[in-house]
């Protein structure tokens, strides 16, 4: 709730363009805690089971925009060939893409059911993953190339190190009992995200 209070001001003070391709992101993960965090309150049932089902779509559809918002930071760096109508463009389509890859392999004829870890109650699939998120992958990688360009035009590490903990958190299961690790590898990459477009926007 604070980077998405952060966020709405920065981007209103400064009007920093990245800003509007993260804020469906904290506003997505803010709900999908949110959910999270009441499960016990709201109880086993349909109405549970819908907000939890809506936690798959927004995934689906906002995750990707973090496509929008590495290349975004790369034009306000002054990339020069970010600033091109083909890099765009093909942002645009990777971030399409990816929403369609999402939904044909992870949500459409989705089936969720009850499950509790660590006293959260929610909803889960019925069948777990039989890999790496995909998707989360892909955007994991173009945050990381860009961070990289960001680092070495602007001098900025911060963006290359959330980056990094976000392969990390995608890509490796830890052997920790607790649930809050994913909740941790959401919080660094994000700090790093927010730190980024609030230093884009002070940058000379």
């Amino acid at each position: 709730m604070f980077y998405l209070f952060f966020a709405v001001r920065l981007f209103k003070n400064k009007r920093t363009g990245s800003v509007l391709f993260l804020l469906p992101v904290i506003a997505g993960l803010v709900y999908d805690n949110g959910i999270l965090a009441a499960g016990r309150f709201i109880g086993e049932g349909p109405i549970l089971e819908s907000l939890n089902y809506a936690r798959f779509w927004i995934h689906a559809f906002l995750t990707p925009l973090l496509v929008l918002f590495a290349w975004k930071t790369l034009q306000q760096a002054g990339v020069q060939w970010a600033q091109k109508t083909w890099a765009r463009i093909t942002a645009f389509l990777l971030t399409t893409s990816l929403i369609g890859l999402e939904l044909f392999t992870e949500v459409f004829g989705l089936v969720i059911q009850p499950e509790q870890s660590y006293g959260v109650l929610s909803y889960g699939k019925v069948e777990s993953a039989s890999g790496p998120p995909v998707m989360v992958l892909i955007v994991s990688v173009v945050l990381l190339g860009a961070s990289i360009l960001i680092w070495r035009k602007q001098g900025w590490l911060w963006f290359f190190v959330g980056s990094f903990v976000m392969i990390v958190g995608s890509a490796v299961q830890l052997p920790v009992k607790s649930g809050a690790v994913t909740n941790l590898f959401e919080l660094v990459p994000l700090s790093s995200l927010v730190a980024t477009a609030r230093f884009q926007s002070t940058w000379k």
